[in-house]
């Protein structure tokens, strides 16, 4: 209330002084000359004493200035009788409008009415204070307990090789890479704690030769056991990351996550626009930077506009697709392999969109690794629990294991080898079988030629060829997919979800 009084105050004074004087000019500007005359006649008499000029000549001018003075004195007492408050009533009105607008701007727009005095140096102290004090990450874990999402439902044959793989770092603890993988997997299936202590138990094996990612990814476990909350226990893991790599991208972007968190603005604006202006698009914090930046500009008191999202999924390039017209089909396996792995590395180091997930979900199966494809699924599922967009296109490029059992998370079964061709497969060279599941992939695209089939099975077809490098192929698939199957919205959207993660659909 005090503010508002004082404000009040000083309006009025500021209002009353401007009002002052333009009454002041309007008065003088109303004397009409009358003054001047009078002076002018003063003048006269002193230079007719003085002897300046003749008693004659002083006659004849004062006489002339008279007759000037009686006019001046009769136009004046003219303009007092007509309207006079004119002038200075719109004036005054304008004053008292740019005062009320004043007042109007801070109290809708540009203030924070009631609002104490906050200077920056006091909001510097509260957020030191509320990242000293904020909650251990024990209690944040407690609270967040029973409000988490629920991770995804995964399958008997995922939990299988959980198991066997828990059983085998249980006899041979000491495995980093069954570690590292133990520590994924568990956060897939919501079993936080038992990812921490992976996560634990691989810094604690590597000793020093741990990683950034190391630290950088058991923070993320443990922010993921919060439901986004940095804790200071995470925060000193985050920051050894950064000690280690200073442009490590997890580590950054939680980093700038906690000083969103504590009241620090500015600083988490500098992390998060760093990162969304470096790239690449489909780094994992992408889609959470983007939606938020502008507001964190704002919060940070910077004027900023983000640059805007490319629109295509990355894919291989022109180079690639060269190179890979010049190979015979063996080598041009063996390249897409490695590019597969590569794919593999990065999702698991950094994470990525949903296309890159569905392309190695659906590169894999048509690899002929399906535990691999079915554990990378679940994996997926959770990371993307609540956005069903992103999930549809996990989930068509989520192609059937041998045999025709689906993988976790659903959908209906696809036609594929009986248990004979199963098992003739568990005895081939790596290279036999992948001539057998090129030719498994001829068969259904012979058949879907010229009988047609399911959506689901034309997005099978469309990313087969893909992974197999035959782009050619599956850009014809994809074009004779979308004729069979116009006028089936769902069947469109499934076949153009496999186009999309086999890089053909814009």
């Amino acid at each position: 209330m005090t503010f508002w009084i004082v404000a009040i105050a000083i309006a009025a004074a500021a209002g009353a002084v401007l009002l002052a004087a333009l009454l002041k000019v309007r008065v003088a500007d109303d004397d009409g000359g009358v003054g001047l005359y009078r002076d002018q006649l003063a003048e006269v008499a002193r230079d007719r004493d003085r002897g300046v000029i003749d008693a004659a000549e002083a006659e004849r001018a004062r006489i002339e200035i008279s007759r000037r003075l009686l006019e001046a004195d009769r136009a004046r007492a003219g303009a007092a009788e007509g309207p006079g408050r004119g002038p200075v009533l719109l004036p005054a009105l304008l004053i008292g409008a740019a005062i009320l607008g004043a007042f109007a701007a801070y109290a809708w727009h540009f203030g924070v009415p009631g609002y104490p005095d906050l200077p920056i140096a006091d909001r510097i102290a509260r957020a030191e204070a509320v990242h000293a004090d904020r909650p251990s990450q024990a209690a944040a874990e407690a609270e967040a307990k029973g409000s988490l999402p629920a991770p995804a439902t995964p399958g008997p044959d995922f939990l299988k090789l959980i198991d066997r793989l828990r059983a085998a770092l249980a006899e041979k603890p000491d495995d980093v890479t069954g570690q590292r993988l133990l520590a994924r997997n568990e956060a897939a299936l919501g079993n936080f704690a038992a990812a921490e202590a992976a996560g634990r138990k691989v810094i604690d094996l590597l000793g020093p030769k741990a990683g950034p990612n190391d630290y950088a990814s058991l923070a993320d476990t443990m922010i993921l056991a919060t439901g986004g909350y940095v804790s200071p226990e995470a925060e000193a893991l985050l920051a050894k990351a950064l000690a280690l790599d200073p442009v490590n991208g997890t580590a950054r972007f939680y980093m700038g996550l906690m000083w969103a968190q504590t009241g620090r603005p500015d600083r988490a604006f500098a992390l998060w626009r760093a990162l969304l202006e470096e790239g690449p698009e489909n780094a994992p914090w992408m889609r959470e930077i983007r939606p938020r930046i502008a507001f964190l500009a704002r919060a940070a008191g910077v004027d900023y506009t983000a640059p805007p999202a490319p629109d295509a999924a990355p894919g291989p390039g022109a180079a690639d697709i060269a190179a890979a017209a010049d190979m015979s089909p063996e080598d041009r396996r063996q390249m897409i392999r490695a590019m597969v792995e590569r794919l593999n590395a990065r999702l698991a180091d950094e994470g990525g969109p949903a296309e890159d997930w569905a392309r190695l979900i659906s590169s894999l199966t048509v690899l002929g690794e399906t535990d691999r494809a079915a554990a990378i699924l679940a994996e997926a599922e959770t990371r993307f629990a609540g956005h069903d967009a992103d999930l549809a296109k996990i989930r068509a490029a989520a192609v059937a294991q041998p045999g025709g059992a689906p993988f976790a998370g659903g959908g209906t079964a696809l036609p594929g080898p009986d248990a004979g061709q199963v098992a003739a497969a568990g005895e081939m060279t790596p290279d036999e079988r992948r001539t057998m599941i090129a030719g498994m992939v001829d068969q259904l695209s012979d058949r879907l030629m010229s009988e047609g089939g399911s959506a689901e099975e034309w997005a099978r077809l469309v990313t087969s060829l893909g992974v197999l490098g035959e782009t050619a192929r599956a850009k014809e698939a994809y074009g004779k997919g979308r004729a069979a199957l116009a006028g089936d919205a769902a069947g469109l959207a499934t076949l153009e979800a496999a186009a999309r993660a086999a890089g053909l659909a814009g």
